[in-house]
Parts: C-alpha cells; structure tokens; sequence
C-alpha cells in the first residue's frame, strides 16, 4: 500500500466534502485508516462464525463484549494508536478461529469462501498495510454506487449502535437483539443478491436497534446515578487542584469523584459532560465544580491553557497536541501515541498528575448555563406545556440537536437558535449545543426557552418527550409543532438519525453539509419518503416551518 494510499469519509469533516486520501482532516495517518479498515474486514469474517454459533446455541461471553469494543475503535477521533489496533486485529482473527472451532464441534456450516472468514494478519505493519488494500470502502469497484452508499450508511450506523451498546454494556444493559443485528449487518455486503430496497430497510433496521442501545444505555445511566434534574453550572472555576474530564461516559466521571474525593482536587466535565451535573448521584460530590469549555470551537487552546490533568472518556478531540499530551489520559477505547491508558478504571496516574500541575491559582468568575431537562424532567411539567400550547402562549418547538465539528458553517446553529422567535421553544441534545448553551433565551410562563436534554444518546430522551406530547394532543408526532434542525459530525450521529427515519419521522433539516457517502439517488430516496433536507439559512428556514 502507498504512503497516502487511504480512503475515508465516514465524518462531516471529510476533505472537500468527498473523502480524505492522503491524510485525515481529524488527524488519521494512511497507515491508521488502513488497520482500521483491516479491523472490520476481521469483524466481518469473525461475524460469520457468529451468525452460525447463535444457530447452535454456541456462547462465548468474551466475543460479543469484543466486537462492540472494536466496532467502537474504529469511530473518527477515537483510536490513533496503531499498536492497539494492531492488537485488535490479532484478536479478532484469534476469537473467529476458536469460534469456529466451536461452530464446526455443533454441526454448523463453516465453510465460508470469503477471504475477511480465513485470512491470518501478516506479522508486521507493512504486510497488514498490504492486507488493507483489499478491505478499503472502495476497494470493490463492482459494486453499483447506490448499494455501496447504503452499505456505507448502514456500517456508519452500526458503528454509531456499537459505540451506544458499549457504554451500555458496562453500566450491566444488554440486549441479544443488538449484537444479533451487528452480526448480520457486517455480513451483509457477502449478500450479493441484496437489492437497492433491502439495504434501506437494512438501514432502517439499524435505526430500530440503535433505538434500543439508547434504551438500555438510558436505564444504564438512570438506574444508576438516578433521572437528571435540572440544575444550575457554573462556567467558572475554584481556586486548586483540578482535573478536566471530557467524552460520554458516565461511570468514568463517578469512579473518578469517589476517588479523588477528599484529596484537594476539583473536577470538571467538559464538552459532553455537561449534563453530568443532573444526575442525583453525580452532582451529590461537592468536588464535581461546573463546565470548562465547550466541545470544539475552542478545544485545542482550552486543553492547552487547562491548569491540571485531563481525562478522556470517548471521542471529541482530535489528535492532542505534544505541547499537552503528558496532561492527558484515556479510558476505553480511546488512544493517541505517547497517551497514557488506563485500562482498569484505577485513576491514580491523573491524581498524581493533577497534584503535580498547578490547578488554578484563584477564584474564576464564570456565568452559569442550566441542564438535566431529560424526559421526566420536561414530562413532570407537561400539563403545563401542554396548556401554554393550547393558550398559544408556545407556538412551536424546535430541536436543535446533534454534533459539533470544527469545519467552518456551524455558525448556523447559533444564528438560527438567536433568531427563533419568543414565543418558541429550543429543545437541544449533543455537543452541537455548545454553539450557543450560554445563550439567555428567557422564558415563557415559568417554562425556559432554552431546554438541555442532555447527550447525544439521550435523542431517546428527546424521542420519549415527543412520542408523550403526540400521545396527549392525539396526533402523530409529525403532526406537533416540532421541527427538527440537527448537525451531524460523527457515526453515532448517522445511527440516531437512522433511528429518526425508523421512527417515520419526516422534514428533518441536516447540516452543516450533507454526508459525502450518500449518492445523489440515495438521497433522493431519503427526499421522497422522510422529506430530509439540507439546511439553508437560518431566517429562509424559519420563515419555511412558521410560515
């Protein structure tokens, strides 16, 4: 494979909005896109025997756990270290031989032509790197535009579904069905017979099981650090010890509370973070102080100037910069060259980093921004909404969700959330929120303007409202005075808006661009039955939904 023989364009950010071929725009060397591509040629050829173990009533506790690990791996701005993908390569190849052990001692069929069912990884980057030329998005130049793009959208989404499932996963919430679904998507381009309708509804059967990931990543979360309540951040700082703690997972941010509790040192979230501070058993750490930063206009210079240890939990930097590299650590499947790891949730290493900086030397002023607006939060004052509604005192509700990026046009967001009128409520979800969270919108009747459902994941929370608010107007939820305005950025971004088109939802407006991996007749699919556009600007797009 050539030095910048690479092909990707799974993120919003891609070059030209085509793809990225000689270097990614986040950071990704040809080298890296080429293991992770090799990585899901293994998890494809690892999910055949899968398939035929679930047939036989085969098990193996470690292999399911795994896939979602390396499926999540493989997300932009997650894994930049070539060793562990190394690594999750050898494994991959490893599991499928002892599954298919297993599957041929129960009678199945393991007699599998394709090369990703058999294939044994070369022993050196090189020759995986020669491997990889064959396991690239556009390797196949058979395969009509219209199926690969649908194929793309579909592996886009499941890695969206395996990164949800994960965070799941650790909090004890599992589902048979969702792992059942990876299987037979990762296997589906060996289906040559499959037709443009099939992968639609393929896709859309992605959208329905990343509907349960959110499920149970939701009764994860809830059920253990309780429903989020609004609550007041402060987006300033204490004088001491600190540490910055940026990404989604939750059980990282508490295991770090109970640890560095008592020890001088306070904790900040960041970025996806924010919401953190709803949750009863979270916000109860007197240490756990307010909001530093946002997601990504900024994040580079805020991680630079940040005075003590950062920790990151999942993908939103790209690739750090040496001058603080040494500040930051990474848990998951996170990872960056010259990071240091933490692989068993013992945190140590970023309490002694944090003890060893400065921390901040005084007292920062800072204004505060409310979250916790979760589902039981907005459905504990339905009636109330419900009757601002029919008083006409609300006149519609926009959501304003989704990913924040760093690519120039997401200004958008901000103007369009400034511009919405008075008598109109912002629901918003997602780092994309950090164009404008500490916007004073006001309220109508007691009821803000401007209300933060929380994560990314939590488009379940957003889903949940909705569905009750059809439910109590006796309509379908097209029918609400909703709009939908998303940004999207990432592969978890493109398995929730899968989610939305399984759930019938139509006229959702998408920006800042549209993904580089739909084809023209795609999207005209898309056009015809859900009515997705592209966003335009923000006063052409208001005077389109209120008229």
């Amino acid at each position: 494979m050539g030095e910048n023989a690479m092909f990707c364009y799974q993120c919003e950010q891609t070059a030209q909005g085509q793809g990225c071929s000689k270097n990614g725009v986040c950071g990704k060397t040809p080298v890296t896109a080429g293991l992770q591509d090799l990585l899901i040629h293994a998890l494809r050829g690892l999910s055949l025997y899968a398939i035929e173990g679930e047939k036989k009533g085969v098990n193996d506790d470690t292999i399911n756990p795994f896939v979602l690990e390396a499926l999540f791996a493989t997300l932009t701005n997650v894994n930049f270290d070539n060793e562990r993908l190394v690594e999750l390569i050898k494994k991959t190849a490893s599991l499928r031989d002892q599954l298919k052990a297993k599957v041929s001692a129960a009678g199945s069929n393991i007699d599998f032509l394709e090369s990703a069912a058999s294939f044994t990884p070369e022993a050196t980057i090189e020759g995986l790197q020669a491997q990889a030329v064959s396991a690239g998005l556009k390797a196949d130049a058979s395969i009509n535009p219209d199926i690969l793009s649908l194929q793309h959208i579909l592996l886009f989404g499941i890695k969206g579904v395996a990164a949800y499932a994960d965070h799941a996963r650790i909090l004890g919430k599992q589902d048979p069905a969702v792992i059942s679904f990876i299987y037979q998507g990762l296997t589906a381009p060996f289906n040559k017979d499959l037709t443009l309708d099939d992968w639609v509804s393929l896709c859309l059967k992605c959208g329905e099981t990343n509907l349960k990931a959110m499920e149970l990543l939701d009764a994860g979360n809830t059920g253990a650090y309780g429903h989020p309540e609004p609550t007041a951040v402060s987006l300033g700082a204490k004088k001491g010890k600190a540490i910055l703690v940026s990404g989604h997972d939750l059980q990282d941010l508490a295991e770090l509370l109970k640890q560095t509790e008592g020890k001088g040192i306070n904790v900040y979230t960041h970025g996806e973070m924010l919401p953190c501070h709803g949750y009863p058993e979270l916000k109860k750490y007197g240490h756990l102080c307010g909001q530093y930063g946002t997601a990504w206009q900024n994040q580079a210079k805020e991680f630079e100037a940040f005075p003590g240890a950062i920790l990151m939990t999942t993908n939103c930097i790209q690739k750090p910069r040496d001058s603080y590299s040494s500040n930051i650590f990474t848990t998951g499947q996170v990872g960056w060259p010259g990071v240091k790891h933490i692989a068993d949730k013992d945190f140590t290493p970023v309490i002694e980093r944090a003890l060893s900086l400065p921390g901040f030397q005084a007292d920062v002023e800072g204004k505060t921004v409310m979250t916790g607006f979760a589902r039981n939060a907005v459905m504990g004052v339905a009636g109330t909404v419900i009757e601002a509604v029919k008083n006409k005192d609300i006149r519609h509700f926009f959501l304003v969700a989704g990913c924040d990026g760093a690519k120039p046009g997401r200004n958008y967001y901000t103007e369009f959330v400034e511009k919405v009128p008075k008598d109109c409520v912002v629901l918003t979800l997602a780092c994309g929120k950090f164009r404008f969270f500490d916007k004073d919108l006001g309220d109508i009747g007691g009821i803000p303007r401007l209300l933060d459902i929380g994560q990314c994941n939590d488009a379940y929370s957003a889903v949940q409202i909705a569905v009750a608010l059809a439910g109590a107007f006796e309509c379908g939820v097209n029918d609400l005075p909703l709009s939908m305005v998303l940004s999207w950025y990432e592969q978890k971004a493109v398995s929730i808006l899968l989610t939305l088109l399984h759930l019938g939802i139509k006229d959702i407006r998408l920006g800042p661009s549209l993904p580089a991996f739909i084809t023209p007749n795609v999207l005209n699919v898309l056009v015809k039955n859900f009515d997705i556009k592209p966003i335009s600007t923000p006063d052409e797009d208001l005077k389109t939904i209120l008229g």
